[in-house]
Order: structure tokens, then sequence, then C-alpha cells
């Protein structure tokens, strides 16, 4: 194979036994080097491991990997384990950490690890994970991490090698082997560059008052139309095409509006239709309400793909756009995260995204983490990347900063939660500040930030101390038992350290994991709820009080989640074993939202098989799991199938 020269480079420096860091363009071709990782450990009968920040994303993993390296790849993802103990283990960044923590022995035949979008360590919720793994990565595991394109990636290595006390190799590529060629839509006009789409934004008046001039600005306001965008492209020959969307309803909207075209020929209508309904048959959706939605759409070479929707649906629609019958595909950010479906050309419907608790400008990190999936390597000479722009929402400063301003600096978003601060005072006891300093938080931060973090280590500690976790310097079977429950830790500790789990039902204790899990939309209504909903309900609604009293009379802020019952009714009615499309009945919520919330409880159960608890208790989990995890529901059938 002939590699570019940052592939070579990095290569090179994992030959002579280095640890090393790739920062790249998305489309560059990062993957190269993990594959050249993976079979070198194959070649040296050595194992190893690839993490992934999203389940999807390591499913895809898995099933990209197994075409080439057949049994010897397995994967772990909470809900997934498929050949655990294989050479190359696929997991997501939450089991490795949690292994990393609490099972590190299980790691010690895995010479290499692979970390996928490394630079995920900046993200609000789940960075800290990426963190805590890597620095308490067992000192015998060498690390490739691939990154986007990020600023302070030299700040970023030197964390690394300064807590692990050796060099790590860094290898920075800026340009992408195919270039990217930016347009704009504004006012309805299509343009190439900024000049001109400033006199498309403003119309420009002058006007004289007591013998003096003056100009005022307002912005033009015509409307941007889809349609003449999309025969643009067509008349150019720059189709296939992601759209991207950040709102699920807006995905199918889009969509919709575009059934008066018709992207195929004859042969390709049949094709893609006979291609379309195998998968359907071979993923049980045959007859389904949303694959039926679809397929007008498909037959004209149009989809939309969102995490609203079954997770087989969403396999179907992949495997159809790699066929390239798709020319037109409406998705949200989740189709730009490392999953491999270049395309010619990128659309962004807009230039603001929810961030965490508002919106907010796009970061140009993120911008081109999806403009990246523009230009098909081997097969475009260049690729084309549309923004459609309304200028009283995004500045012509703010659009310039975007697109051709530096990718933001990684932040640390170090927040360690109370099972890792159990299962580090498990091994430390008290020491366990000491471990601070090696974060890099305290690298990057002041140091009125870093006492502020030490404050909120020390604020949890003394939650876990009030409650009975940590007694006498060493954890209570109550806070082993806490230490196993990733996330929900407070809540289902409580539960049952009060004895409640172990007098519940296998439904009701499906009802109150999915309760645990569920964070509803804004505005969501709340159903009508079974008696035995209510009072599960009433009981964990007291538990919480205590528990929020408790955190705030400590100082946290971020205090542990509540249960929320809008899909009680919905998981009843699963365990009563009634078909999917009756459970949509119980419920507003999204396909998807609905199997993900599910999956997400089958996860928490499994979590508790590992604690202490009852044998009588832990039968009636794998009970509930064997109600809920079935069908649709169970993720890892479904690998095993596709």
């Amino acid at each position: 194979m002939i590699y570019d020269r940052f592939q070579q480079v990095a290569i090179n420096h994992i030959n002579s036994g280095h640890s090393v860091i790739v920062s790249a363009p998305t489309g560059s071709g990062k993957t190269a080097i993990a594959e050249h990782v993976i079979n070198d450990c194959l070649a040296k009968s050595q194992k190893v491991i690839y993490t992934a920040p999203l389940k999807a994303l390591s499913n895809q993993k898995f099933r990209d990997f197994q075409k080439v390296y057949a049994d010897q790849i397995g994967i772990l993802t909470g809900d997934v384990s498929i050949n655990a103990h294989a050479p190359v283990l696929i997991m997501t960044t939450e089991i490795f950490r949690n292994k990393v923590l609490a099972e590190a022995p299980s790691l010690a035949e895995y010479s290499w690890i692979i970390f996928d979008e490394v630079h995920y360590i900046d993200d609000f919720e789940r960075g800290t994970v990426w963190e805590e793994s890597l620095i308490f990565l067992p000192p015998h595991m060498k690390m490739l991490a691939l990154s986007a394109t990020i600023p302070n990636i030299d700040q970023f290595a030197e964390w690394i090698a300064s807590i692990h006390k050796k060099p790590i190799k860094v290898v920075k590529e800026a340009n992408r082997p195919v270039p990217l060629h930016f347009f704009y839509q504004c006012n309805g006009e299509v343009m190439d560059n900024i000049k001109d789409l400033k006199r498309s934004s403003f119309q420009v008046h002058e006007y004289f008052h007591r013998g003096k001039k003056y100009v005022h600005s307002k912005y033009a306001a015509r409307p941007n139309r889809l349609k003449p965008l999309i025969n643009h492209l067509i008349e150019k020959d720059r189709l296939p095409c992601i759209y991207f969307v950040f709102g699920r309803k807006r995905c199918e909207l889009l969509a919709d509006e575009l059934i008066g075209f018709d992207f195929l020929d004859v042969t390709e209508k049949g094709d893609i239709l006979l291609l379309f309904d195998d998968l359907c048959e071979k993923f049980n959706l045959s007859g389904e309400k949303s694959a039926e939605t679809m397929r007008p759409l498909i037959k004209r070479g149009i989809a939309f793909h969102h995490a609203g929707m079954l997770p087989t649906l969403k396999e179907v629609i992949e495997r159809l756009f790699t066929s390239r019958l798709i020319k037109v595909i409406f998705t949200t950010e989740t189709f730009a995260l490392g999953i491999n479906m270049p395309a010619r050309t990128v659309i962004f419907d807009e230039l603001r995204k929810f961030y965490g608790f508002q919106f907010d400008d796009l970061k140009t990190r993120d911008f081109y983490q999806m403009a990246g999936r523009a230009g098909r390597r081997g097969i475009d000479t260049e690729g084309f990347v549309y923004s459609r722009v309304n200028p009283h929402y995004t500045s012509l400063d703010t659009l310039k900063r975007i697109i051709f301003g530096e990718p933001e600096i990684v932040r640390s978003r170090f927040n360690a939660s109370y099972a890792t601060l159990l299962n580090l005072y498990a091994e430390f006891g008290e020491g366990l500040y000491d471990l601070y300093p090696r974060s890099f938080h305290a690298f990057q931060e002041k140091q009125k930030a870093q006492k502020r973090a030490v404050q909120r280590m020390q604020s949890r500690i003394d939650v876990l101390k009030n409650y009975g976790y940590i007694k006498n310097g060493k954890l209570s079977e109550k806070g082993i038992f806490a230490s196993k429950v990733y996330g929900y830790e407070l809540p289902m500790s409580e539960l049952h350290a009060e004895g409640i789990l172990e007098g519940l039902s296998a439904t009701e204790l499906g009802i109150i994991a999915v309760a645990l899990v569920h964070e509803p939309r804004k505005n969501a209504a709340s159903p009508k709820l079974s008696r035995t909903a209510r009072s599960l309900m009433n009981l964990t609604d007291g538990l919480m009080e205590g528990i929020h009293k408790n955190e705030t009379k400590c100082g946290i802020k971020n205090i542990s989640k509540t249960f929320y019952y809008h899909l009680a009714p919905a998981v009843e009615a699963w365990m009563r074993k009634e078909p999917f499309e009756k459970i949509l009945e119980y419920t507003g919520a999204d396909e998807g939202e609905i199997i993900r919330n599910f999956r997400m409880a089958v996860q928490v159960l499994r979590e508790i098989l590992d604690t202490p608890a009852s044998a009588h208790l832990k039968k009636t989990v794998h009970e509930a799991i064997h109600l809920i995890n079935r069908d649709i529901v169970d993720a890892e059938t479904q690998l095993r199938e596709m």
C-alpha cells in the first residue's frame, strides 16, 4: 500500500515502538494508520483495543473490521458483547475507562490501544471519560490517538508524555487529499465568494440629512429555496450530497420537500428498490410503517437518517448510501462522526446548533468534521461545501470565523463521577486528591480553577461519606455497589441500600431502570401512569429529594439525575410482550429514542450483576433484562445478523 507522507511518518514511529498522536482533517486517511497497528499486532500475536466515542460507531467499526479480520474481532459496548476475548477488541471509551479503574488486570494481554476521535475529550458531558482513560492508561500499553485538526495538539501530547513519563510522537497534517471548495446560498442566490455574499446580504441606501450624507444598511429579505439549490447541484454534476440538518423533524420535512425530484434512471430505480426490499426483509422491516414511509423517497434516490429512527432502518439507509444510489440524504451530525460515507457535496442547512444548554454558532472544528465528508478520495478532484446563510442569524464575521478561522483548542472537561472517585478511593484512600495534578485540567488551568476542581472532588467525597459509602477509610458494601454503577450511582445505590430493589418484580425493576436513564425532551407531555408506575414515582421522588438536599448542602451544582417516568407505559407494555408498533401508542417519543432508552436501561441492569447484590436480586435483574432486551431492542442479536 502506498501511504501519504503523514501516514508513513506515523507508521514509522509506530514501527519504532513509540506511542503516536495524529491530528489531521476529516477524510485524510487516519484509519489507515489504525489498520497498520492492528495488522502489526496480529502479525506479532499481540492484542489491541480500538475505542470509539459512540456505540453506533463501535458497531460500524466491528462490521467493517469483521469483513477483514473475521473471528479475530470482538466488541464490548455495554449492550453488546461478542467475542469478548478476541485479539482485536472494539469498545466504547466508557467501557475502557471502567476496565482501567476496576478491572485493570483484564488489560494485561493488550499491548496497544487506539483512541479514535480523541478530541472528544472536549465534550462537555463525556469528555471526562476520555481524560480518565488517558490518566490511568496501563504503563505497558502503547497508544495511537486519532484526532481532528486541533491547534493545541502539542500541548495535549506534552500532557500525556508528562503523566506517563515517556515520549509520544506528534504527527500533524493540515491538507486534505481532496480540497474543499466553499459556496453560499443567501437570499435565493448561490455564490462562491464572500464579497458577493456581502453584496447579497445587505442592501445599502444613501440619503442626505441637513446636507450630510448617511449610509444605511439593512438585510435583504429574499428567501432561500431548497429546490433551486438542488437544481444547481444537478446542473453542476455535484451529487451525491449529504445535507446536514440540526433537527430530526426537519430532516424528514426537507426530504418530503424533494418528493417531486427523481434522481434515478429506470435501471437504478430497480436496483435500489431490490436492495432496499432485500435489506428490509433481512432486518425484519418488511411492512414496517417507517420503512414503508421511506420507500417512495428511496425510489427517487432520496433518504433521511437521524437518531429518532429505528436502528435497523438507519443501518439499511447507510448501506444504501454506500451503494451510491442515494443521491441526497438529509441527516443529523452523527452521520459525520467516523462513519466512512463521503459524498461529492455537503450542505449545511444552517450554521447554528444546540450545544448542551443552548443554540450557538457552529464551532469551526464541528464544521470541518461535517464538511470533511465532501469529496471522495480516488473519485473526486475536489469536494463542494454549501452553507445556507440567513443574515438575520449569521453575520458575515461569524461566517468567516466558522469557515476560515482557526479550529478551537481542546479543553479539559474533567469532572470525576461518584463511581470513579469510589474506585480511586478503594486504591488510594485520601491520597486520591494527589492524582488531580496528573489531569489535563491541572495541566491547562490556572491555580484558581485547579482549586475549584479539587473542591468539586472533595464535595463529592463528602456526599459519599455522609451516605456511608466510605467508612473508616474504606469502601463499605454500599460503596462497592455504587462503584459498579457508572452515572447513576446514588439513586440506584440508595434504592438497593434501603432494600427497595429486593422487593421489586422484574417489570417494576424495568420501569425503574428506564425512568432512571430517560431524559425527556423539553415540554414533553407526561403520560397517564399505571398504579404501579405512580407508586414507583412517588417512592423515587422522595428518594431524590433527599439526595439533592445532601448534594446541595455539600456544594455540588451538577446534582444527580432524577427519575422520569414518561416511558413507563411503553416499557410496561413491552415487558408484557406487546409488539413494538403497539408500544408507539403509549408515548410520543421517537422509535429510536425508545429503543435507545431501553438499551441504556439494560446496560444499567447489567451493571447490577457485577455488584455484591443478593442472588435473589440478580435473578430478578436477569428476568428484567430478558423481558426488555428482545426483538428490535436486542442490539447484540442484530449485530450478529448484520
